[in-house]
């Protein structure tokens, strides 16, 4: 099979049957083999309805319905490991994005050579409070994550090689890193294409604003398991050593000023008066519960039955 086309939905009933048509039209124009896999993350509406009637028009078409409303992040996942395509396409269910894009991804996939293509809506048709944090949101991810050359990490539409959704695993709202994820996983050939970005026709967004602060703290989660994640002690064990000293260096300064101060029959206070010797004691005891935090994530890392599992793209 060519391609799978995955669309994660949530209350997108009205749209489902235009998107449905413009989808078939286009892999029919092209003479692509395909299945369109409806993700339905516990919708409230008839939105599963909709998929069945379709269904009977179209066998092409597979679905998933939910019991209740999971993310966009699983429904992915879900998808993702029931694709059957040698292309696997992502888009949303609003019509935002164009399925007249999908020739060009997969091309771009098959004759190009890259493991994920990502969509860049470069002229988007949301409210500014929408798109100024977007871009701040964007600007952070490629400086952590080293992936230069994409502009929206976010975007629904992508494009992949079949075996890369086969080695990620999307969960909680990692979602917005699926490029990072990929890289993570060993594929490193990512590029981006411009994509044509709709007003919203039917309904409204379901994401708020809170998603910008879980974006930065799922960041910084893969960040620290992609660098530290099968090395805790690492950073742990770095950063607890370093506390530790400083504390140590600080309490033995407190301790000699006094001891000057003695012998040399100067004004002394007792030690314990000293903030100082207080500031460097909780350095100390942090310097040492960092460092055992490190050394109790390496026996946990050590005992993993994944510790030694990795990623092989050949073997002669």
């Amino acid at each position: 099979m060519d391609i799978s086309v995955v669309i994660p939905l949530y209350n997108e009933a009205e749209s489902l049957p235009e998107l449905e048509a413009w989808i078939r039209r286009v892999m029919e124009e092209h003479g692509f083999s395909y299945e369109i896999l409806f993700i339905d993350d516990g919708s409230t509406d008839d939105s599963w309805e909709v998929i069945q009637r379709l269904r009977e028009d179209n066998p092409a078409i597979r679905g998933v319905s939910f019991r209740r409303n999971y993310g966009k992040s699983p429904a992915l996942n879900t998808g993702f490991a029931r694709a059957q395509g040698d292309v696997v396409i992502t888009m949303d269910a609003d019509l935002q994005d164009s399925p007249d894009e999908i020739p060009e991804l997969y091309r771009m996939i098959k004759e190009d050579g890259y493991d994920l293509v990502s969509g860049w809506k470069q002229k988007r048709y949301d409210p500014l409070s929408k798109t100024l944090p977007t871009k701040l949101f964007n600007a952070t991810a490629r400086r952590v994550s080293g992936i230069h050359n994409l502009h929206d990490f976010n975007c629904g539409l992508k494009a992949y090689r079949g075996k890369v959704v086969k080695r990620i695993e999307v969960y909680g709202d990692m979602h917005r890193y699926i490029p990072y994820l990929a890289k993570l996983a060993g594929f490193n050939r990512i590029g981006e294409k411009v994509v044509h970005h709709q007003a919203r026709k039917y309904g409204k967004t379901k994401f708020g604003l809170d998603r910008f602060v879980n974006g930065y703290l799922d960041l910084a989660t893969l960040w620290f398991t992609g660098k530290f994640g099968a090395k805790p002690m690492h950073f742990f064990g770095l950063l607890g050593s370093l506390m530790f000293f400083i504390g140590l260096v600080a309490v033995i300064l407190v301790g000699a000023i006094k001891l000057w101060n003695l012998h040399h029959g100067n004004p002394y206070t007792l030690v314990t008066s000293s903030p100082y010797f207080y500031i460097a004691l909780v350095t100390m005891i942090l310097g040492t519960q960092l460092f055992l935090t490190g050394f109790l994530g390496e026996l946990v890392v050590r005992n993993s039955t994944r510790r030694n599992e990795y990623e092989i793209e050949t073997e002669l």
